[in-house]
């Protein structure tokens, strides 16, 4: 009888602490703290782990047009998506694809060239492939200006040979540009007097009389550029049509262009080419998050300080890119029936 007894109750306390126990389950999931049958916690982590609370734009020098329009990106994104987003200087093109794949930051100014070396393992990524990388879309041309001096003498690219020149940061965007450049020109750099020097530290040192020329790979006007002409007569080296054929026959993704004339001082358009600049971002920021930076960045161009915001225009963010737009921009894409020229 006792035993019976002490059964009945055993069964009663154990239904009751159930009962209480699932109370207390349907209460942490209404109050969002329940993670093991999708309640609001595990919602709201993976919120959290899509939207970033802190994004970095890797840019270039700061002499460069990279630089500042990257400033311009940063409070634009953290203005529309409440994402603290800074610029930081860099090395350019190259190094900022490394910092991508390093994961080191989320966003990076681009080279078009560059971007498809990175992705497909070739030239200064041989054996070390950028995979992890995605676009958001082209910005503007980056013309390659070939500045020096009237003091110089120099007026062709053949008249390189055996001169100072600096060809860009190591590693850089602008040092591949100058080497396929100089190749069309009967030219290699064992015939110049290579130079890896900054833009900023390329108009310096032609200021200073240290080197002859530099290659510069940028939007114009480029800032250490203006700097120059301030001081010197400054003089673009002309890339004549048949060279510019010759060019984008064996690398197509060059487009003929021109630096215009009053820029830097210069009395007369100077005909050169030119690759793309372009924005390109981790493949591990989501979908929403890529689509709220790509929204931001093309519908606050107003915003944008630097000459080249009067150029990039979303219509032609897709025509050129090079590698796969991110899903997330692809969608504001969509939306604004925006697709590749033809």
């Amino acid at each position: 009888m006792k035993k019976k007894h002490f059964l009945l109750v055993t069964a009663l306390l154990l239904a009751l602490s159930m009962f209480l126990a699932a109370c207390g389950g349907g209460s942490e999931t209404e109050e969002g703290t329940n993670t093991d049958n999708g309640g609001g916690e595990a919602e709201g982590t993976e919120e959290t782990a899509e939207k970033p609370d802190f994004l970095s734009i890797v840019t270039g020098g700061t002499g460069g047009t990279y630089y500042p329009l990257g400033g311009s990106f940063a409070n634009m994104v953290t203005d529309a998506t409440g994402i603290q987003t800074t610029a930081e200087t860099s090395g350019a093109s190259a190094e900022n694809m490394t910092t991508l794949k390093n994961g080191d930051a989320e966003i990076a100014f681009s080279q078009t060239d560059i971007a498809s070396y990175a992705k497909e393992g070739k030239l200064m990524f041989e054996g070390n492939a950028v995979e992890n990388v995605q676009a958001i879309g082209t910005l503007y041309p980056e013309t390659i200006q070939i500045v020096t001096t009237a003091d110089s003498g120099i007026t062709s690219v053949e008249d390189l040979k055996g001169k100072k020149v600096s060809i860009g940061a190591p590693g850089s965007g602008t040092a591949a540009n100058a080497e396929q450049i100089l190749e069309i020109h009967g030219l290699t750099l064992d015939d110049i007097e290579k130079q890896d020097l900054s833009f900023d530290e390329s108009t310096a040192g032609i200021q200073d009389g240290n080197i002859d020329a530099a290659f510069v790979t940028a939007g114009t006007p480029t800032g250490s550029v203006e700097g120059l002409s301030a001081t010197e007569d400054v003089v673009i080296v002309p890339i004549t049509q048949e060279k510019i054929d010759a060019l984008i026959e064996k690398y197509p993704y060059y487009v003929k262009d021109e630096v215009p004339a009053g820029t830097y001082g210069l009395e007369e358009a100077v005909t050169t080419v030119a690759v793309q600049a372009m924005l390109v971002v981790t493949d591990s920021l989501s979908e929403d998050v890529v689509y709220e930076i790509t929204k931001a960045i093309f519908e606050n161009l107003d915003k944008v300080t630097h000459a080249k915001g009067e150029v990039i225009k979303a219509e032609n963010a897709v025509n050129g890119v090079g590698i796969d737009i991110h899903p997330g921009a692809q969608k504001y894409y969509d939306e604004k029936g925006i697709t590749p020229a033809q």
